[in-house]
Parts: structure tokens; sequence; C-alpha cells
């Protein structure tokens, strides 16, 4: 039976995703695989993906996640090969759509391309904005630039992260190792500025400019 669509999907979205079939995935599953040929874009209905980046090593950069209302593979529409890989971050619903489809759909619905335009530019934003990071700032800057960014002011002023980031999860976003983020995270427990209460870490303080 088809999972209902969230309300908070635009109707565009939702015009979108009734093309499609409805497929669920389960946490790490694959979606796409970097440098692959593919043709199907996937709308998020529920859960998260996310986008990501390897190599030869297996060192990853995460790109971005992307969650209800958010489609990918988009990229696939000029026919070329897949310029990243995308799992489920958690279970996942998506509605899953050909090329051939989507293409149809952009000739028929004008307002639908100009959304699709104006996601992409703001896709292209964030990858710059994410390269200036990684190239100009150095490894503190962009830990603390993520979790301030990720912290949730709560009711009494004090600020959370009730996502679970594990120190891997971490170091693919900001671009470095584990070792440094364990070593920079344990640095700043120790300092009183992060505080780890009910499974959830707290920001005690804030974050120094420098370390």
């Amino acid at each position: 039976m088809p999972t209902p669509a969230p309300p908070e999907l635009s109707p565009t979205v939702l015009k979108l995703a009734a093309l499609g079939v409805q497929r669920r995935y389960r946490t790490h599953t694959l979606l796409i695989q970097e440098g692959d040929a593919g043709d199907t874009i996937y709308v998020v209905l529920s859960g998260r993906l996310r986008a990501y980046v390897s190599d030869a090593r297996g060192r990853e950069i995460t790109l971005g996640h992307h969650g209800p209302g958010d489609y990918v593979g988009e990229m696939s529409l000029d026919g070329g090969l897949r310029s990243a890989s995308v799992q489920a971050a958690e279970p996942t619903v998506c509605a899953v759509l050909t090329r051939e489809t989507m293409l149809r759909h952009l000739a028929r619905d004008p307002e639908f391309a100009l959304e699709l335009v104006v996601r992409l530019i703001r896709r292209a934003r964030l990858a710059t904005e994410s390269t200036r990071s990684i190239a100009l700032l150095d490894v503190y800057s962009r830990l603390k630039r993520l979790l301030e960014e990720r912290a949730q002011t709560q009711a009494d002023g004090r600020r959370c992260i009730s996502e679970r980031l594990t120190h891997q999860a971490i170091a693919s976003e900001i671009g470095c190792s584990r070792e440094m983020v364990s070593r920079l995270m344990k640095d700043l427990r120790a300092g009183g500025f992060l505080l780890l209460h009910s499974q959830k870490l707290w920001l005690a303080k804030e974050l120094p400019h420098r370390w």
C-alpha cells in the first residue's frame, strides 16, 4: 500500500511524486553509485538520504542530506554518469521516476521546471560554500560551524544536537580524518564546551573561535 506523503510536501512535489513508483529503503541501502549510468530520479517522501563522494581508499566526503520534499538523481537528466553516490541515512520512502517521465513532466509543467532550476542553483551555491569552507577554514573551524548549525535552541535557552552524529559521519562532512574529529571532540568536552547527556550532545557554552 502506498505510504501517504507528509502534508509539508509542496503541490509541485506531490504532482511529481504521483508520476513515480513508491519504494522503501532500509538504512544504508545504496540507491545511486557514483560513476554508474542511471536514468532514475528519487523523490523523498519520508526519511533521509545522504549524498557523498569517495575515493579508491574508501574515504568519503558527505555532500549533503536530503529529506522529505527533496529529490536526487536529477543530474542524470543530461544523460551523463552519476556524479555522486546516494544511500539511505535512515528508513526512507521515495517515489522513483524514470528520466523520460521527468523530461515529459518538465515540458508540461513550466512551474515545476522553474522550481527545478531554483533548486539546482541553490545546490550549486551550497557546493560552492562547502568548497570554500574546506579550502579556507581549518579543521576546527569547520567542526565549530557544523556543531553550531546542527544545534537547536531549547525552551530553556540551551542548545542541543539531538541528531546522533558519529565521529566518522562528522569527519565525512567536514573533510578530515575520524581521529582528528575524535581528538577535537575530546578536547572540547574536557574544556566544558560540550556535554553528552541522555544520548544527546549539548553545547554547554559558546565554542571558542579558535582551538
